[in-house]
């Protein structure tokens, strides 16, 4: 049998549809794996941010309750005037006047929804979204439960917080939690 000029060329359908489904299956394969792997950085990254969140605001407030009562000695004011499950109010005399006026000198923490606020005198600033739960507890100074502003000694922090990481809303959770011992009083 003769060669026919060019046949060397020539492609048959059977070995295009053959080349074209295993492209397929390959492209199909690599699609899905790029697919997982964007959905585990998605994760990741909601979970990191919502972790790194939570742990700023648990370090800040903590800062500012170990150092409230901040001022002259004998202190004339009260460290804590407000303690709630939600809500704790601070007092630092941060110009020494023995006189709680200005601004930063009164520090509200609060939840609102779902956002975890604090205001200082220039209104409520969120400082974290996405909380779940935010429990304040008080212990006296002998360890004990509290609810009396001028026996609070320690102060018992808990934030909850989720992150959402894909349109059904599916969450993760994390919880951080800690004991400050207020220092000036």
């Amino acid at each position: 049998m003769r060669a026919l000029p060019g046949d060397a060329a020539h492609v048959h359908l059977a070995e295009l549809l053959v080349a074209m489904a295993i492209f397929g299956v390959v492209s199909a394969a690599v699609f899905t794996a790029l697919q997982q792997g964007l959905h585990v950085y998605a994760v990741g990254a909601s979970r990191a941010e919502s972790q790194q969140s939570a742990r700023v605001a648990v370090e800040r407030l903590a800062g500012e309750i170990r150092t409230a009562g901040l001022g002259p000695w004998p202190a004339t004011f009260a460290a804590i005037s407000v303690a709630e499950p939600t809500l704790i109010v601070l007092h630092h005399d941060l110009d020494g006047d023995g006189v709680i006026a200005g601004n930063g000198e009164t520090i509200t923490w609060r939840l609102t929804g779902t956002t975890l606020r604090r205001d200082a005198g220039g209104g409520a600033q969120p400082i974290i979204d996405g909380v779940r739960g935010f429990a304040l507890g008080y212990l006296d100074a002998a360890g004990g439960p509290t609810q009396v502003p001028d026996e609070i000694r320690t102060v018992v922090i808990t934030v909850v917080t989720e992150a959402a990481w894909d349109v059904v809303e599916r969450t993760s959770v994390t919880a951080f939690s800690t004991r400050v011992r207020l220092r000036n009083r």
